[in-house]
């Protein structure tokens, strides 16, 4: 018997769903990972350069259970920012490569890069694994080049682009952060190749050197629309705080070449040059602190800013852990014991504001969470 096409687009319709067939109901959570995957941002990596610096500062200053807490807690972030960072560049390819090239999101893209290396560091300082920190180094050498290139070619050859004081931010001083990470790494890595010690140690002089002249040239466009351009509260984004700790970083590198200088005659002849550049590298970073406080102030307190979770906080987080750590390695470097108070003392404030940031972080999962059972069927 055949089918009256009227009679059962009637009946279609008179279905609650309007005749329309329901697929299978989405899950929540699904909906939530690939959300998460879709819009992961790029810098996301500063968490784990945040923790495994934090980690290290709490091994120098004696806070040896809590470094390791971090150490272990650091691999898990890393693993699961991998994973979804691979994950977005194969399912999402288009939004991936279009932050690549976006003068905002592009420069933290160099998180992933320094977050690499900080946990080799980590692996050495704490754990003493040099077999794990090599593969680190071995990553993050390609990843620096790559994005190194990719972005910065791509900001130039692009057709549309911001104007300065759009374009502009503390988050570009990342590329001189990923760049001293790596010489940082390659340094303490250097005496496990013996028959290349000497062209390792020479690359990462040539890594330092190259990253404070991409730092003087970054921060002369920083400063400019500091200075001349109107600055609102929403400007003064945490990455900010780069600017410092870009400075302790670019220090801490300087001073492990100091402590290996006696492996490498050029470096020893170099040395009256690493010193006192190291020194300005330091005094520079700790001029920067009192200024960014003053800022910070004027954003939260004087303009009323609401403060809330972001993940570029993870990039305030890290400067305040280098700044400890480098501190220590300068006292040490140039045997300078009445610096080590700062870093006893600062390693507090570190703490501090890593907490303060993962407690933003869980509570901004815990309410995602509330409003994705809000509205489930």
């Amino acid at each position: 018997m055949g089918l009256d096409p009227e009679r059962s687009m009637a009946a279609a319709l008179d279905r609650p769903d309007g005749g329309v067939p329901r697929g299978p109901a989405k899950s929540p959570l699904r909906e939530a990972v690939v959300d998460a995957v879709k819009n992961l941002h790029p810098a996301y990596f500063a968490m784990v350069m945040a923790t495994g610096i934090v980690a290290i500062a709490s091994h120098l200053t004696g806070l040896r259970s809590l470094a390791v807490g971090l150490s272990w807690l650091n691999i898990c972030v890393f693993v699961v920012l991998w994973t979804l960072t691979l994950a977005r560049a194969i399912l999402f390819p288009r939004d991936f490569f279009r932050d690549l090239i976006d003068h905002k999101r592009g420069p933290g893209f160099f998180t992933i890069v320094a977050g690499t290396s900080v946990l080799g560091r980590q692996q050495i300082i704490i754990f003493g694994h040099y077999t794990v920190a090599t593969a680190m180094w071995f990553l993050a050498l390609p990843l620096w080049a790559g994005f190194t290139y990719a972005i910065f070619t791509g900001f130039t050859v692009k057709e549309d682009k911001p104007s300065l004081a759009e374009g502009i931010h503390g988050g570009w001083l990342i590329a001189v952060v990923a760049t001293q990470a790596v010489s940082s790494l390659g340094t303490l890595l250097a005496s496990r190749f013996p028959t290349h010690e000497t062209e390792m140690l020479f690359f990462s002089l040539c890594m330092w050197l190259c990253g404070g002249m991409l730092y003087i040239w970054v921060i002369s466009l920083i400063f400019y629309r500091y200075t001349f351009f109107r600055f609102l509260p929403s400007d003064l984004m945490p990455p900010y705080w780069i600017n410092m700790g870009a400075m302790a970083i670019s220090t801490l590198a300087g001073a492990n070449l100091i402590l290996t200088a006696t492996r490498a005659p050029f470096l020893m002849a170099l040395l009256p040059f690493l010193k006192g550049f190291t020194v300005f590298f330091w005094a520079t970073a700790t001029w920067w602190i009192p200024m960014l406080v003053t800022l910070a102030i004027w954003r939260h307190v004087y303009k009323r800013f609401r403060l809330s979770y972001d993940p570029l906080y993870w990039g305030a987080v890290f400067p305040l852990g280098m700044y400890t750590v480098s501190t220590y390695q300068l006292a040490q470097a140039l045997d300078l014991p009445f610096l080590v108070w700062i870093p006893r003392s600062f390693v507090y404030i570190a703490v501090a504001a890593w907490i303060a940031t993962f407690a933003g972080l869980l509570s901004t999962m815990k309410s995602l969470k509330i409003a994705k059972k809000g509205i489930e069927p």
